[in-house]
């Protein structure tokens, strides 16, 4: 049985949007053991004393397998390759990175890729998204996977869903990666032919 996970921020001894990784690690449990009663993860983290950013890394099946903590540096991403696969899915956060490390293969000179799946926007191999039209960011109504990040962002309308097409792209001005670990408006990226390696 594949092995789950899920990486959480803490920044000077604060934990990061604890609720939603539990929530999305017991719908995984459920998912795959339908019989698993939930965890709450706040008993199975302690956070380092040390100041700066730091990351979670929970390993779970049905139990809690392993915790860890190192410090986190953020990837700098300052361009994209559309790559398209209609059949990747990476619907629950596994530690099985085959599929999307085969398309970040890909990427040529680019930084990371930016996965297209059925003509439509999803993320990149790292991170949701979303796309700035000069007045409202618009993130795909259907990612390859749902992050806690995109969720909380969704939760309190920063984001708003919306189904994006690869043809459309320039119909947006910027694009953002976000994840549990690359915080709002941290990872930028204009939408125009230098950023963009197609």
């Amino acid at each position: 049985m594949c092995q789950f996970i899920e990486t959480i921020r803490i920044e000077d001894g604060q934990v990061y949007n604890l609720s939603y990784h539990t929530a999305r690690m017991n719908r995984t449990r459920a998912a795959f053991w339908k019989e698993a009663a939930p965890i709450d993860l706040s008993g199975f983290i302690s956070p380092p004393s040390l100041s700066g950013i730091w990351k979670c890394r929970i390993v779970y099946g049905k139990e809690i397998e392993e915790v860890g903590y190192t410090p986190y540096q953020m990837r700098m991403v300052s361009s994209l390759r559309p790559v398209a696969s209609d059949t990747i899915d990476y619907s629950y956060k596994s530690t099985n990175r085959e599929e999307l490390n085969d398309l970040f293969a890909r990427r040529g000179k680019a930084d990371d890729i930016l996965i297209v799946k059925d003509g439509y926007l999803t993320d990149t191999s790292i991170a949701n998204i979303a796309l700035y039209d000069g007045h409202t960011w618009y993130t795909p109504a259907h990612p390859l996977l749902q992050g806690t990040k995109r969720a909380e962002l969704l939760d309190n309308r920063f984001i708003v869903e919306k189904d994006i097409r690869q043809a459309q792209l320039g119909d947006y001005s910027h694009i953002m990666l976000f994840n549990a670990m690359i915080d709002w408006k941290r990872l930028i990226i204009p939408v125009n032919e230098k950023y963009f390696i197609l």
